[in-house]
């Protein structure tokens, strides 16, 4: 038989937490720890003020002279709250959640607000289940924002396809936020049903809608922020990041892997007048960037390096997306804020020494504290390891007879332009053929187009981590070398074929 606590045993239970919370902040009792001698920075007053850091049942509960059971001396080192990234793919990692944790513990980030539309475009409702119980119990609070768009779009052909019906449950789990970046902008701006329905059903719950609008101004940025949308992360220049901080929104400025936007965005940093309407996020983060770079840490470190200031730097860093989300109790060095702490050597080079995670320590000197690995459902795990379905692909799967159109990347961003039109390869001039292959239910479906600025002399790339949709992109120089590229994904195996 199965125990329920009951309503007054939850309240006495929470009681003598509180009881002993206030007991330590008065000084009557000793803290459970106490960082001694510490330089925090104060998001509230944008200074940097000294004292003791007490902590008691995961909580910060004083700052000035403390006494605690646990004590660790901090100085020559400066206190920042727990960095929070506002906006993540963590399948962009390419890790499971648990590894990733693993990953940006050493960074300082002790919270991440997901967005988990990757594998829900795979595996539908059952993505979202997976990895709610994939993130439960982390060292990093992971936080949600219920896909929005799946498919992105009405051209696309995902593994599922996902009204509000489907997603109105959600809403109730005490870790998800609200709803996704809302991709599908021409949907809201000629006010489609289906699509907006999205948006009421998170707003009747009270929830954010997070916004997805690159270039969009006039009276479709308008009509989009009226129906409810409140932020965008797709700012790639200052002129379309300030339309939309004008008109309410507030600004993810974005520094991932695939996109990155912090140097033409930094005069929102640097005003006193635009800051505070901005928050740090990643989008995308690959592992090897992960490792050779950094997270959060790795933004802060090179908008100082532009001419930030460090304080105004910590205080996007945490403190506004903390606001934006409603996550009141963190993001702060104040009594009542989680025990959630960076701690760096300094505020110019941001290297983490030290992370402490609801007063725990998480983090040390390089080493990452062991952590009880979340348990996910057996059919969970067995979905989410058969989500390829298609066959042996050949060279005339890839054929090509007539003019198509020519993607052209742009450096750095993920926004592509218009290169003209191709009827085949040439690898002089850096056209390559492209292909989209339908993976998840067999359609034999397959997109034939170009791209221009990728690179490739010989061979062929396959891939099928691909926004939004999974299906698998190649890109090659030949039709021959485009099949062999994308027999990983098929089935037989390529050990079979």
């Amino acid at each position: 038989m199965s125990y329920t606590e009951s309503w007054s045993g939850k309240i006495n239970r929470k009681l003598l937490k509180k009881l002993h919370i206030i007991d330590v902040a008065a000084g009557r009792e000793k803290a459970d720890l106490v960082l001694k001698n510490a330089t925090y920075v104060n998001v509230f007053s944008g200074e940097l003020d000294t004292g003791d850091i007490a902590v008691a049942e995961g909580l910060i509960v004083g700052l000035g002279s403390y006494e605690g059971r646990d004590e660790v001396d901090m100085t020559g080192k400066i206190v920042c709250p727990g960095f929070i990234d506002a906006h993540i793919h963590l399948e962009s990692s390419l890790v499971s959640p648990a590894e990733f944790a693993r990953a940006v513990i050493p960074h300082g980030t002790t919270t991440v607000i997901t967005d988990p539309h990757e594998i829900t475009n795979v595996m539908g409702t059952d993505g979202i289940d997976y990895m709610l119980c994939a993130t439960e119990g982390l060292p990093v609070d992971t936080q949600f924002m219920i896909p929005s768009c799946v498919p992105a779009s009405a051209l696309d052909e995902s593994g599922a396809n996902l009204d509000y019906r489907d997603i109105d449950s959600f809403f109730d789990h005490p870790r998800v936020l609200g709803l996704a970046e809302m991709m599908n902008f021409p949907g809201v701006i000629s006010a489609d049903s289906p699509t907006v329905a999205k948006i009421i059903a998170s707003q009747a719950h009270h929830k954010k809608i997070d916004g997805h609008a690159p270039g969009l101004s006039g009276t479709d940025l308008n009509a989009y922020i009226a129906a409810g949308v409140y932020s965008d992360h797709e700012c790639a220049d200052i002129d379309d990041a300030m339309k939309k901080l004008k008109l309410g929104q507030f600004i993810m400025i974005r520094e991932g892997t695939a996109a990155r936007n912090l140097e033409a965005l930094m005069p929102l940093i640097k005003s006193q007048k635009y800051f505070s309407r901005c928050m740090f996020c990643t989008d995308d983060k690959h592992p090897s960037d992960l490792l050779e770079k950094g997270h959060i840490d790795y933004i802060c470190r090179e908008a100082v390096a532009m001419g930030a200031d460090p304080i105004m730097t910590v205080q996007v860093a945490c403190l506004h997306a903390a606001r934006y989300f409603l996550l009141n109790n963190r993001g702060a060095i104040a009594p009542g804020y989680l025990a959630d702490f960076a701690i760096v050597e300094d505020l110019k080079d941001f290297h983490v020494v030290t992370v402490y995670k609801r007063g725990k320590r998480v983090y040390h000197d390089g080493i990452v504290e062991d952590f009880p690995l979340p348990e996910i459902p057996e059919h969970l795990n067995k979905r989410a390891h058969d989500t390829f379905h298609l066959p042996v692909l050949s060279p005339a799967d890839f054929a090509n007879t007539r003019l198509r159109g020519v993607i052209g990347m742009v450096p750095g961003q993920i926004i592509t332009e218009d290169a003209g039109y191709a009827a085949g390869v040439d690898v002089s001039k850096d056209i390559l053929k492209m292909a989209v292959v339908e993976r998840h239910k067999n359609p034999r479906h397959i997109g034939i187009g170009y791209l221009k600025g990728y690179g490739l002399k010989s061979g062929a790339v396959a891939t099928s981590v691909a926004h939004d949709s999974h299906n698998i992109i190649c890109v090659g120089t030949s039709d021959e070398d485009m099949a062999f590229a994308c027999l990983l994904y098929t089935s037989p195996s390529p050990r079979d074929a």
